[in-house]
């Protein structure tokens, strides 16, 4: 089983019109911060990008109290739905949500890691381009960005679920789908980021981590 982009369902607790709730977050948020507990800075600044419903942004910020969580996301839904769950949770290292397009201008982010969780398949390509250039111009040398979620790799047999996930995300839109690791790391390059470390997931997925200076 892979963390598949389902529908966001109804959230429960205070703005139960705003706050979303993506299955796939309790599947695999205790994993992500496993990897990412010895990864990220003690302190500092870390940008979410494509935050979603607002679970990650909120279980990250209670797991690394010592770092400030920035969430973010293009969608009017998503910011509502994350400012839902801010508002629940109350939270002094979680701050409120900013738009951020990945293939747009980017908000004089200035970040000490950057996190981005099931984004890549289910945006165009030039979305993961703009995630490399905007996390190339906003981190400090050293800093991280972290990618999780199914990826391709050469040499290695895809999952039946995940070839069955790539079909039904490019049923949807095309321009979507599974990438695979060697694309993601030479556009990564080209913004100055080297692959520090690969870290096989459950469920078939993958955690990508890339070091601003790292070649």
């Amino acid at each position: 089983m892979i963390d598949r982009p389902e529908p966001w369902e109804p959230g429960s607790g205070p703005a139960v019109a705003d706050k979303r709730y993506a299955p796939a977050t309790e599947r695999n948020r205790d994993a992500i911060v496993a990897v990412l507990r010895d990864q990220l800075p003690s302190s500092g600044l870390v940008l979410e990008v494509a935050s979603g419903s607002g679970e990650h942004a909120v279980h990250f910020a209670v797991a690394f109290p010592s770092l400030d969580w920035q969430p973010s996301d293009p969608d009017p839904a998503a910011l509502a739905s994350i400012a839902a769950w801010r508002a629940e949770a109350d939270l002094s290292n979680l701050r409120s949500p900013i738009r951020l397009d990945a293939t747009g201008e980017w908000p004089n982010a200035q970040a000490d890691a950057i996190v981005c969780i099931n984004m890549i398949h289910i945006a165009p390509w030039q979305a993961t381009l703009g995630l490399l250039k905007g996390a190339g111009e906003a981190l400090s040398p050293g800093g991280l960005l972290y990618l999780y979620g199914p990826y391709a790799r050469a040499g290695v047999d895809t999952a039946p679920s995940n070839l069955a996930f790539d079909v039904s995300l490019k049923a949807r839109d095309p321009r979507w789908g599974l990438r695979s690791v060697e694309d993601v790391v030479a556009a990564a390059d080209a913004q100055g980021l080297g692959l520090d470390r690969l870290v096989d997931m459950p469920a078939n997925n993958l955690s990508l981590l890339f070091r601003k200076g790292w070649l």
